[in-house]
C-alpha cells in the first residue's frame, strides 16, 4: 500500500490542486496536513512590528478550518499541527511509514528554506519529496524562455507571454479519501496562541468583510462575475478607494491558494463567452499576468528583493530611519489627508485598494525619505492579503530598486487626491474630524485659515497634525499636472 502526506501550504484548496488531486491518484492512502509554523508569527527586529498582523492570522485560521471542513465532505480530514514543518513533517513521515510527500512549490527565502531542510531530513529516511508548481497563472516550465533570462520589464515579459502561451486547463477535484482513525487531528490553535490577545471588532466602514477560505473566495468571484455583473466594468472602477465592488478584491484568496488564478481565468474565458468580451475581460486577466511577472522574478532574483538595494542592487541611498516619523505614517498622522486616511484603513481592516497602496508608498520612499523595507515589513505585517513576491516585488519597483524602467516613480500626493478622491468623500470617510471640511480644501486642509478652521470645527495642530513635510509644493499649476 503506497501512502503519501499532502503537505498543504499557501494552496489551501480543492479546487485545480495538482499536487493534492496527483496524490489521490497516485496513492492508496493521502493524508492531508497543515503545519502552523510560529515563526511567521513572531516580532520583526526592524521595524519592531508583528510579522503577521491579527487580520491575516485570523484569515489563515478560516482558511484553514475551511479547508478541514471540504476535506470532511470528502470522506477524509486534515491533521492540523504546531511546529517547524521541516520537523513535523520529517517526524510524520517516519512514524506513518509514508512512501513521499507533496507539496506546493514555493520561491521565496523563508520558504524555500524550509522545503530544503524537509527534503534533507526525509533523505535520511528514504522519503520522496516532490513539489507541484501550483500558484501563477502560467506554468513556469511553459515560460519561453529560462527563468534566469526573463524580461525585468513587465512589458516585454507579457509581449513574450500574453496569446503567446497556453494557460494548462485546472484539475478537477479529487475523489473521495479517507483518514487512518489512530492519527490524532489536532485542533487548529487559538489566535492567543499565536500571540494575539483578541480580533479587534470588524469596523462598519470597512470595504468588505474578508473571510477566509475556499468557498468563500468562489463566492466572491461568483458574486463579483456573475451575482453583480461587475467585471464588465472592471477597469473604469478598479482605481476606485471606496466601496465593496470597484475592484474584485481576490487578492486575498489568491495569497493563501484558496482561489485558483487559473479557475479566475477559466471563468473570464466563460464571462467573455456568455455575457461580454470587452476591455475590463482584458484587463482582469492582465492583473494576473502581473501577479505572475512577480513570482517570477522572485524565483529569478532571490533574496535580492527583499534588501534595500533590490534587484538593481543600488546602494548607497542615503535613506533615513527614523522611527517617530515612520510611526507618523504607520499611524495615519502625517497632516496629509489622503495618506492618513489611506494608513487609517490599513490599520483598521488589513486592505487597502491599489491606488492608496502606491500613494502611501511613494510618500513614504519619496517624501519622507524612510527605508522602503520598512513599509514593504508594515505592509507585511498588516494586510490581509500579504503575499511575499507582490508585496516586496511592488515596494522594489516604487523604491526604484526594481522592475520599473523609469529612474522615479514619484507621486504628487495632492494631484492624486484630486483625481481618485475629487470630492472627498473617501477622506472624510476614514478621517471624520475633517467630516465639514468642503471638496476644495480637503486635500489641502493645512492651508486653512483659524477663521476657516473655526467654520469647519477643525483645529488643526489639535484635532489634525499639520502636515510633517512641506506640503505646499504639490499646489503649483506645474506640479499638479
Amino acid at each position: 500500500m503506497k501512502r503519501i502526506l499532502y503537505w498543504f501550504r499557501n494552496d489551501l484548496r480543492l479546487h485545480d490542486n495538482e499536487g493534492f488531486y496527483r496524490a489521490t491518484q497516485d496513492a492508496d492512502e493521502v493524508i492531508p496536513v497543515y503545519c502552523f509554523d510560529l515563526r511567521l508569527f513572531r516580532p520583526l527586529r526592524q521595524p519592531a512590528i508583528q510579522k503577521t498582523g491579527v487580520f491575516r492570522a485570523q484569515f489563515l485560521l478560516e482558511s484553514v478550518a475551511d479547508l478541514r471542513n471540504n476535506l470532511i465532505e470528502l470522506g477524509g480530514n486534515l491533521i492540523v499541527r504546531t511546529g517547524h514543518p521541516e520537523q513535523v513533517l520529517w517526524e510524520m513521515a517516519r512514524d506513518l511509514q509514508a512512501d513521499a510527500i507533496y507539496a506546493s512549490k514555493e520561491v521565496t527565502q523563508e520558504e524555500t528554506e524550509v522545503e530544503s531542510g524537509l527534503s534533507k531530513r526525509l533523505k535520511g529516511i528514504n522519503v520522496d519529496i516532490e513539489l507541484f508548481w501550483e500558484s501563477t497563472l502560467y506554468h513556469v516550465r511553459d515560460l519561453p524562455f529560462n527563468v534566469s533570462r526573463m524580461p525585468d520589464v513587465f512589458t516585454s515579459f507579457r509581449q513574450q507571454i500574453e496569446n503567446k502561451v497556453r494557460v494548462r486547463p485546472t484539475f478537477p477535484l479529487p475523489d473521495p479519501i479517507s483518514v487512518p482513525r489512530e492519527i490524532e487531528v489536532g485542533e487548529l490553535p487559538e489566535l492567543a496562541q499565536l500571540g494575539f490577545s483578541e480580533l479587534p471588532a470588524a469596523d462598519p466602514r470597512a470595504a468588505i468583510s474578508f473571510r477566509g477560505g475556499e468557498r468563500a473566495g468562489l463566492e466572491r468571484l461568483r458574486h463579483y462575475f456573475w451575482g453583480e455583473d461587475h467585471l464588465r466594468n472592471y477597469k473604469e472602477t478598479r482605481n476606485g478607494m471606496l466601496g465593496t465592488d470597484f475592484s474584485s478584491k481576490f487578492s486575498a484568496w489568491l495569497a493563501l491558494g484558496c482561489l485558483s488564478p487559473r479557475h479566475v481565468y477559466e471563468e473570464v474565458r466563460r464571462y467573455e463567452s456568455e455575457r461580454i468580451a470587452n476591455d475590463s475581460t482584458y484587463w482582469l486577466v492582465f492583473e494576473l499576468l502581473w501577479r505572475d511577472f512577480f513570482r517570477f522574478i522572485a524565483l529569478k532574483y532571490g533574496t535580492r528583493i527583499f534588501k534595500p538595494g533590490g534587484i538593481k542592487m543600488r546602494l548607497g541611498h542615503p535613506f533615513v530611519e527614523d522611527r517617530a516619523l515612520f510611526d507618523r505614517w504607520a499611524n495615519g498622522q502625517t497632516g496629509v489627508p489622503l495618506i492618513d486616511a489611506a494608513m487609517r484603513e490599513l490599520n483598521a481592516t488589513g486592505f487597502l485598494s491599489n491606488r492608496a497602496r502606491q500613494n502611501v508608498a511613494s510618500f513614504l520612499i519619496h517624501d519622507l525619505n524612510l527605508n522602503w523595507t520598512w513599509g514593504a515589513a508594515y505592509f507585511e505585517a498588516m494586510l490581509t492579503d500579504y503575499d511575499p513576491a507582490s508585496n516586496w516585488g511592488n515596494w522594489c519597483y516604487t523604491a526604484g530598486v526594481g522592475n520599473d524602467p523609469r529612474p522615479n516613480r514619484y507621486f504628487n500626493i495632492y494631484s492624486q487626491a484630486l483625481r481618485y478622491d475629487e470630492q472627498g468623500e473617501y477622506v472624510r470617510h476614514w478621517l471624520p474630524e475633517l467630516a465639514r471640511v468642503p471638496a476644495d480644501r480637503i486635500h489641502r486642509v493645512w492651508t486653512l485659515n483659524p477663521a476657516e478652521q473655526d467654520e469647519y470645527g477643525l483645529h488643526l495642530g489639535t484635532d489634525y497634525p499639520l502636515p510633517i513635510i512641506n506640503a505646499d509644493k504639490w499646489l503649483s499649476p506645474e506640479s499638479i499636472r
